[in-house]
């Protein structure tokens, strides 16, 4: 037999401490929750930050401790969008960093499905980008005064970081389609009637629902939970291996010929990354 000591998985403190400039996590009774956030406030997207995403959902994942994870944000937006991050125009990035972006752009939502073993909760905090992170939760649920939309088409990109593959599995190849040319809103009773959220509720309210749901999921044995999260999360899989990785080259590609760059395009309709325009 090896005398080699088993490596286990980074402890709640280590990691915890590990991700606190982008996720600020609470752990109780096997539930847990990560808030993403920028200095406190709303949680503006950057490189760092996608980076981070990746990584985070690998070691959550592997630490044994958690039993439901609650995903929220900070404030009254989930995200920040930040046009200034293509500043220097993709065509222009280094080719290694061009193969870095395409894979962190996948482990960003990768890793939070092949990950994550356990029950999952997205309590989507208000307007913003990247909302896919919060659907692509076993439960869903979101505060009154959301609104959904995918403006990549809008802001002349491909749509491949996975918000058009939401809407074509939970609304279908038409709406979908409908929703990736257009950019139109989604706001939260149209989300709710349209299946990609379960309640909508007060904002005051939201986070405190989430953790009401979490306990209940606890009272079923660990096994249950485990493998009742394996049977949800498995159209997601199945998803990503079919489709993801297309979408995202086809994304990346057109970026990298594109001698104009997305910034200008981008910041005409900066408001709507920012939640300025409802």
């Amino acid at each position: 037999m090896s005398d080699r000591c088993m490596v286990g998985p980074t402890r709640f403190e280590e990691y915890s401490e590990k991700y606190k400039d982008f996720f600020i996590m609470t752990r109780r009774n096997g539930i847990i929750e990560v808030r993403f956030h920028t200095n406190g406030g709303p949680f503006q997207f950057d490189w760092p930050g996608q980076t981070a995403y990746g990584n985070v959902w690998s070691d959550i994942g592997r630490d044994p401790e958690n039993e439901v994870m609650i995903l929220t944000g900070t404030g009254d937006l989930w995200q920040i969008g930040n046009p200034e991050v293509w500043k220097t125009k993709f065509m222009d990035w280094p080719r290694n960093r061009k193969l870095e972006m395409y894979h962190e752009s996948l482990r960003m939502i990768e890793n939070m499905i092949y990950c994550i073993d356990i029950p999952t909760i997205g309590a989507i905090n208000g307007t913003g980008s990247h909302w896919q992170l919060g659907t692509f939760c076993d439960i869903t649920i979101c505060a009154e005064g959301t609104e959904f939309f995918d403006a990549h088409y809008i802001g002349g990109i491909p749509p491949g970081d996975g918000i058009v593959l939401t809407f074509q599995n939970l609304l279908g190849i038409k709406r979908a389609a409908f929703y990736a040319y257009t950019g139109m809103d989604i706001n939260a009773q149209e989300a709710l009637n349209l299946g990609m959220v379960s309640e909508v509720l007060p904002r005051e309210k939201l986070l405190s629902r989430a953790w009401e749901l979490a306990e209940m999921i606890m009272q079923a044995p660990r096994s249950a939970r485990h493998l009742t999260h394996s049977i949800l999360s498995r159209p997601w899989k199945k998803a990503l291996v079919s489709d993801q990785g297309f979408q995202l080259t086809r994304q990346l590609y057109d970026m990298s010929i594109d001698e104009e760059g997305v910034l200008e395009r981008l910041i005409k309709i900066k408001g709507r990354f920012q939640g300025n325009e409802r």
